[in-house]
């Protein structure tokens, strides 16, 4: 796949969700506009890091226990900025033909395709351009009908996308999306649409724990132009109704499933902030 990164406006002025997260994490695509509210935030919720991590982690702990029970088939919507190992990484170490579509609206993330399609030999990745607010055209793309089969179950990844999902129709800067659904509209219309045996995979950031800091938090987004919206515990058990919830159910990411790599057995549950939860279609 080649990418034409003078094709697409950056904005690298800005500060954007997805170069914050990468900073966050460790990585290296971001720039002065981003790790300046990076920073912000950070004053704001000093454990914004130590969530970040627990998120990524929670992910591959995820994705290697879906590949344990036999899943072969991912859909990770709102992939975000490439941060090695990959979903498709950790999935293909344990089954090597697992089939992996990355999904993202986020240009950023176009540039980096190239790095979400090195996939073994035996398994397959794609990449689709897509915006998970329609989540009819994104199963319609392309990259997904070539790379999945949705007549067998699928694993969908919704990692630390739908706080970014507002309760309205349309995108922070007023723009509508089209066939734009709410938080709990997307995740309604991808469980209807998906298999029996498919699973669902969420992390949310959650005001629950420690609602003053996590506020502050907030504001630095907003204030870099991107509007969160934390979801109680009540609210992010609907995603998943009418499914099955995997052992052990809802819980703090760094509390789920933890592992002999789990290096997070001492942060507490207002800096992990986020909720996590896996849970598979009757």
């Amino acid at each position: 796949m080649a990418v034409d990164e003078g094709a697409v406006d950056l904005e690298l002025d800005r500060a954007h969700s997805a170069r914050m997260y990468d900073y966050f994490l460790g990585g290296t695509t971001n720039f002065p506009a981003d790790r300046e509210s990076a920073g912000k935030a950070m004053a704001a919720f000093p454990a914004v890091l130590v969530a970040a991590r627990a998120n990524r982690q929670f992910m591959h702990r995820s994705v290697r226990h879906l590949t344990q029970l036999g899943m072969r088939q991912f859909l990770d919507v709102g992939t975000g900025i490439p941060t090695s190992p990959n979903l498709h990484e950790i999935a293909q170490a344990t089954a090597p033909e697992s089939r992996v579509v990355y999904t993202d609206n986020d240009p950023i993330v176009l540039t980096h395709a190239q790095a979400l399609l090195r996939s073994s030999s035996e398994g397959r990745t794609a990449y689709s351009q897509c915006d998970a607010r329609d989540p009819e055209r994104l199963l319609k793309s392309p990259e997904v009908q070539a790379t999945l089969d949705l007549s067998r179950p699928v694993a969908l990844s919704l990692i630390a996308l739908l706080h970014f999902v507002s309760d309205g129709r349309s995108v922070s800067d007023g723009r509508s999306v089209p066939g734009g659904r709410t938080a709990h509209g997307v995740v309604e219309y991808f469980k209807d649409a998906l298999p029996s045996g498919s699973t669902l995979t969420v992390s949310h950031v959650t005001p629950d724990f420690d609602p003053e800091a996590l506020g502050r938090a907030v504001g630095a987004y907003e204030a870099a132009g991107t509007a969160v919206h934390p979801r109680t515990r009540e609210d992010f058990t609907r995603f998943f109704d009418g499914w099955e919830l995997l052992d052990p159910g809802i819980t703090v990411t760094h509390r789920w499933r933890p592992d002999a790599d789990h290096d997070l057995s001492q942060v507490t549950d207002a800096e992990a902030a986020c909720y996590g939860a896996v849970a598979r279609k009757p």
